[in-house]
């Protein structure tokens, strides 16, 4: 009889986005495309921020921690796929599967908690401008970042483990572009309930809490800008969180629909296109939000421009 932490499949073929072979490389291109985007965005934001000493400030703290949290989330999940797009066998060994999903559990429980953290700071910002120093002091945001990713560590070694202990032995064919949760457990030949109940729970807490964090925070902005008499004040003030907005809403939306509906109803082929929003679209979208719709952002670019040339 074979242990229930050994695996008899030592690697995994990956079926990818599709099988057609015609979409193969214009899927290529378009996925180097965004990666490049990506990198150069999230990077360029990480070197602005660092060199622009009047965007040493809590939220381009916590926005520089985003960037760099994007730019590791692409980086775990985009070269294997770009590899796969051009590549006759699609397979991914045991081992690496599991490292890949490690960090991509990570990254993702530390994104839904910075977002939060985000949404938090905008809140003492606008509602509690006084003591705003008092509330978001270095201290403070540290351990604010800290935290976040404290949850996420704790976060991909609880599902990691749980999923090094499921015993792989028939198909050895995920139906994803990456090595993804329930893929994985879709062809376990043991019992996942436990993976399920650590699943549900994490979920729970590292999705549901956070978005809870974000609308209740946003309900308080809301309130507090419609007590601002001048048209010019709320402009201004509703302009500092609508980058926010439009990124939470991107990212807890496909998120939520890959994770939190019943497993019934999930078909991994809707899945997939959900998970590309949140692996691969967002992480490129979040730097052009943020420097577009940022007045800080554009002048410290300009300033860095001019300095340079």
């Amino acid at each position: 009889m074979e242990k229930r932490n050994y695996s008899l499949v030592t690697e995994f073929i990956i079926i990818g986005l599709t099988d057609q072979s015609e979409l193969q490389l214009p899927l290529f291109f378009l996925f180097l495309g965004i990666y490049v985007v990506t990198v150069l965005g999230n990077l360029g934001m990480i070197i602005l921020i660092g060199l622009s000493s009047h965007l040493h400030k809590p939220m381009y703290y916590f926005l520089f921690n985003l960037s760099f949290i994007d730019l590791c989330q692409s980086t775990v999940i985009t070269p294997k796929m770009l590899v796969n797009f051009v590549s006759e066998k699609n397979t991914i060994f045991y081992s690496d599967c599991m490292t890949q999903f490690y960090f991509f559990v990570f990254f993702a429980i530390s994104e839904c908690q910075m977002l939060a953290v985000m949404a938090y700071d905008r809140y003492v910002a606008i509602c509690h401008p006084l003591r705003y120093g008092l509330f978001m002091s270095c201290q403070v945001c540290s351990c604010l970042v800290g935290g976040g990713y404290a949850l996420g560590l704790a976060g991909a070694i609880a599902h990691t483990v749980c999923l090094l202990r499921v015993f792989f032995c028939k198909e050895n064919m995920i139906n994803h572009y990456f090595c993804d949760l329930l893929p994985l457990l879709k062809l376990s030949c043991s019992s996942t309930y436990v993976n399920e109940v650590v699943t549900l729970a994490s979920n729970t807490f590292n999705i549901l809490f956070p978005t809870l964090t974000i609308i209740c925070s946003y309900v308080l902005i809301i309130a507090s800008i419609l007590k601002i008499q001048s048209t010019g004040g709320r402009s201004k003030a509703f302009s500092t969180c609508s980058s926010h907005i439009a990124a939470v809403g991107v990212f807890f939306g496909s998120l939520t629909f890959m994770y939190l509906q019943p497993s019934s109803v999930n078909s991994m082929d809707q899945g997939k296109v959900s998970s590309v929003f949140y692996t691969i679209i967002v992480p490129m979208l979040n730097p052009l939000i943020y420097s577009l719709r940022n007045k800080d952002v554009k002048i410290a670019l300009r300033k860095v421009i001019e300095r340079t040339f």
